[in-house]
């Protein structure tokens, strides 16, 4: 949209010129990754084929983003700036406000367009989920198909991870980025694998192709959230795609409603980012910090099976699946007795699709810091019971578990010293105790948070967070009605419950 407007007034104010700025500072923030730009830089390499290919140059600037812009008014006095909206982390706000106080200064008009059904100034959700479907049904802007020549696409110099000081990690079998491969997983998904996707997403081995896995692409706006929300509809809505599929497609349209209702979170509170969404559940894990705890959750030596091999296929793949992420996170807050803020940092560098709207709401939600949320608790042995029965899973992504017999699958620190011997994989050597016991110190957590959660001042505060922050149930209600008429089904009845339902870990990862 903003290009399309752009062009629309280049006869009034002269020359379009495509910028994007790679800001040192913000790749220098805690939650950045290596993976991530060379996932951006992946994006870049691709946009800039698209738009030579309409005769236009894709100019990729390094610096601070306001004084890019001056450098630029330097030389071609800049008329108007036109981009999305971005709701990002407080470094990328405080670069846009930046931005603005420059434009502000020399009087540049800054056009800036919403990407997700996100709005900015919202003070209540009231007619939130109504507003979403209008703006996700208004038709898809289109560009010329060309405006002249092509141009050549130059090879930029630009700074590699290590001169940005990013970590040397990165995922061997990450996705890769670009709007190209991102319409190449829409379109599967939309085609094929969505038949899976009811059955397959809570399973850590059928999830990486049940999945959509368009996460990373609408992360990065490789993809429109509007461009995926009609592809879907329009796949569930053809005569040939059979009942089972058709479920499958409409599971993944009320993922994608969550999506920006999530993101609404941090675009209307951004301190959530870093502050308990309830401020009456400070002090409840800030001076118990465990280091010990916190080394062993990112090492994947938490001795917990489930947990490990999850840890492992992060490492691995830059993704695991919701069910797998929220499992993490309530180990995590709950046995653990972790901050969700540095573990969010942790969790924000290793997922390729990091998203901070979903990502800081999610993470507060399981931690039970948000003060509308039921508590989510996952034992992780009940998960490897329930989704790697037969730990395929599990002994994927950890060798030394390949010879521990079924019977000590899910609790190996259990084995008698005559089994370990048999199988030749012995406790505290070639895998890890657990560093507490799960099911006690799991009910001491639950008693500590309830403490917290029966004072007075707690209570009294949970009616402004769900002003500010739950589905409203009336708009929701009204905007299921025309759903079930319209056949779209995009958000299911639950989403009329006061607060988010029971399985919203969904909203990331799908």
């Amino acid at each position: 949209a903003p290009l399309a407007q752009a062009l629309s007034q280049v006869a009034s104010y002269g020359e379009v010129s495509c910028v994007y700025c790679i800001e040192p500072t913000l790749w220098a923030q805690a939650d950045a990754a290596r993976q991530h730009y060379h996932f951006t830089l992946e994006c870049l390499d691709d946009l800039a084929q698209q738009l030579a290919q309409c005769g236009l140059e894709l100019r990729v600037l390094v610096g601070d983003a306001a004084q890019q812009l001056a450098a630029l008014h330097q030389r071609a006095p800049i008329t108007r700036l036109l981009s999305h909206q971005e709701t990002g982390n407080d470094a990328s706000y405080a670069r846009d406000k930046a931005v603005a106080m420059w434009c502000s200064n020399h009087r540049v008009l800054w056009q800036q367009t919403p990407q997700f059904g996100v709005q900015r100034g919202l003070q209540v959700r009231q007619r939130w989920a109504t507003q979403w479907q209008h703006f996700m049904s208004r038709p898809q802007v289109q560009l010329p198909p060309s405006l002249g020549a092509r141009v050549a696409v130059p090879k930029a110099a630009l700074p590699s991870a290590d001169n940005l000081g990013l970590a040397a990690h990165e995922p061997l079998a990450r996705q890769r980025g670009g709007r190209a491969r991102g319409l190449s997983v829409l379109s599967s998904f939309t085609n094929q694998r969505s038949a899976n996707y009811r059955g397959g997403i809570s399973s850590p081995l059928k999830a990486p192709t049940a999945c959509s896995r368009l996460s990373p692409y609408l992360a990065m706006g490789c993809l429109s959230m509007r461009e995926v929300v009609q592809a879907v509809r329009m796949a569930a809505q053809q005569a040939h795609t059979p009942a089972y599929q058709r479920l499958g497609l409409n599971a993944m349209l009320s993922r994608l409603h969550w999506h920006c209702h999530f993101i609404q979170k941090l675009e209307s509170e951004p301190q959530i980012e870093w502050r308990n969404m309830h401020q009456g559940y400070n002090g409840l894990r800030e001076n118990d910090w465990n280091t010990a705890h916190f080394n062993a959750l990112v090492t994947g030596q938490t001795g917990w099976p489930m947990v490990d091999a999850s840890v492992a296929m992060l490492k691995a793949t830059g993704w695991i699946n919701f069910r797998m992420r929220a499992m993490l996170v309530s180990v995590a807050a709950y046995p653990l007795w972790l901050h969700w803020r540095d573990v969010g940092i942790w969790l924000a560098t290793q997922f390729l699709d990091y998203e901070p709207g979903i990502h800081w709401s999610q993470l507060q939600m399981q931690s039970g810091t948000t003060g509308i949320n039921t508590t989510r608790v996952y034992n992780p042995i009940k998960q490897a019971q329930d989704h790697d029965p037969k730990g395929v899973f599990v002994r994927r992504w950890l060798p030394a578990m390949r010879q521990v017999p079924d019977n000590w699958l899910f609790e190996p620190w259990r084995m008698p010293p005559s089994v370990q011997q048999q199988c030749a994989v012995f406790v505290g050597r070639d895998i890890p105790a657990p560093l507490v016991d799960l099911e006690q110190a799991t009910r001491e957590a639950k008693q500590r948070l309830y403490a917290f959660r029966r004072q007075d001042h707690v209570r009294a505060g949970k009616a402004d967070i769900i002003k500010r922050h739950a589905s409203q149930s009336g708009d929701a209600a009204a905007a299921a009605r025309r759903r079930t008429k319209s056949g779209a089904n995009a958000v299911k009845a639950r989403a009329s419950q006061t607060t988010e339902p029971g399985n919203t870990q969904q909203s990331f990862g799908f």
